[in-house]
């Protein structure tokens, strides 16, 4: 019988991001608190630009957008977030969306199936997914549910489990 096997990703869903900031440019535009300020959140290229008159009022624009993150199922991991920063009269506040696994953490998750998976259980990297393998389905599932439970900095997501 073939191995098993499953690929370990990390991307965020365009659309839904895309919703998201949607719904965030929504309530910045009708809340009171946000009214007069120059309140605003919009794509800058590939990434997220909040703008806003103080360093605070730009953080609560950042709390609004990832409130609409968690309602769209976007885990706030794949959330790359700098600090607020003056640009004439306002501040920005920039933030962009990670997708893929990076190689230090492609390793570090490898070395955790190693350590911690059941014993018949590969995994490679392959670019910026990960590919685990098996002869049983079962130590897949296992492999899964320790991934999910491990505390990792990247949002995982398993995809072509045959």
């Amino acid at each position: 019988m073939a191995d098993s096997s499953f690929d370990v990703v990390s991307k965020v869903d365009k659309m839904e991001a895309d919703n998201a900031l949607n719904q965030a440019h929504k309530e910045v535009e009708q809340r009171y608190d946000f009214k007069n300020i120059g309140a605003s959140i919009e794509w800058s290229g590939e990434k997220v630009l909040m703008k806003a008159n103080s360093p605070e009022r730009v953080k609560a624009i950042l709390e609004v957008f990832e409130a609409k993150l968690i309602k769209r199922g976007i885990s706030l991991r794949s959330l790359d977030v700098g600090e607020p920063y003056a640009s004439g009269k306002e501040y920005r506040l920039e933030a962009s969306m990670k997708n893929g696994i990076e190689q230090e953490a492609a390793k570090k998750i490898s070395k955790l199936i190693r350590d911690e998976a059941p014993k018949g259980v590969k995994s490679q990297i392959q670019g910026d997914e990960l590919r685990v393998s098996s002869k049983s389905r079962d130590d897949l599932q296992a492999t899964m549910a320790l991934l999910k439970g491990a505390d990792l900095d990247v949002a995982l997501q398993f995809i072509n489990f045959r």
